[in-house]
């Protein structure tokens, strides 16, 4: 069964596992970049599940889209501050 939730900031959404750990890596301002892009790829939605997979297996398209070569610079980013 699909359960289809409105998100329009990040605090509407709770990601899981590796979704939740790839969120944990970003500033709030990237996270409402990623699901305004991803408003526009999908316009038609996305389930909760697709949501949360596809921050915990598309890190490096996250990347990508944020401007970096892959995400490790993200969290090389994180290990400087």
């Amino acid at each position: 069964m699909r359960v289809w939730k409105d998100v329009t900031t990040v605090y509407d959404f709770e990601f899981w596992s590796g979704g939740k750990d790839t969120v944990e890596d970003l500033t709030c301002n990237e996270v409402e970049t990623i699901i305004s892009i991803l408003e526009d790829c999908y316009p038609e939605g996305m389930s909760a599940t697709e949501l949360n997979e596809f921050f915990w297996f598309e890190r490096d398209t996250i990347a990508e889209w944020l401007g970096y070569e892959n995400f490790e610079e993200i969290m090389e980013r994180e290990d400087e501050e």
